[in-house]
């Protein structure tokens, strides 16, 4: 029985630690770069977009599927970063706890 209550316990401090983490999150941010500088993108470590910069030098029309192409490579470069940074704040998260195995947390 104390083991439950530990584990009750264990389980309610990740909760709340959880909510925190989700905070943080949302204040964490990342920015993906392509085209050498030319085009890069913000966002969120929970992968909201906040911002994308590009070059004027790559505004023609002639160049459209060029941009584009940066842009894709620059959101995924984003995206790596983010989920890098949500790994790692997940690890300094769940380091402390004795969790269950298969619990899917880290």
């Amino acid at each position: 029985m104390a083991d439950f209550l530990g584990m009750m316990k264990q389980a309610a401090q990740l909760q709340s630690k959880m909510q925190a983490m989700q905070e943080e999150l949302d204040r964490v941010e990342v920015e993906g770069i392509s085209g050498g500088g030319l085009v890069s993108v913000r966002m969120t470590a929970k992968m909201e977009v906040k911002g994308v910069k590009i070059d004027p030098s790559l505004v023609k029309p002639d160049e459209k599927e060029i941009l584009e192409d940066l842009l894709v490579t620059a959101l995924g470069d984003a995206r790596r970063k983010a989920e890098a940074a949500m790994q790692e704040k997940m690890q300094a998260l769940t380091g402390g706890l004795q969790l269950p195995p298969g619990l899917g947390l880290t």
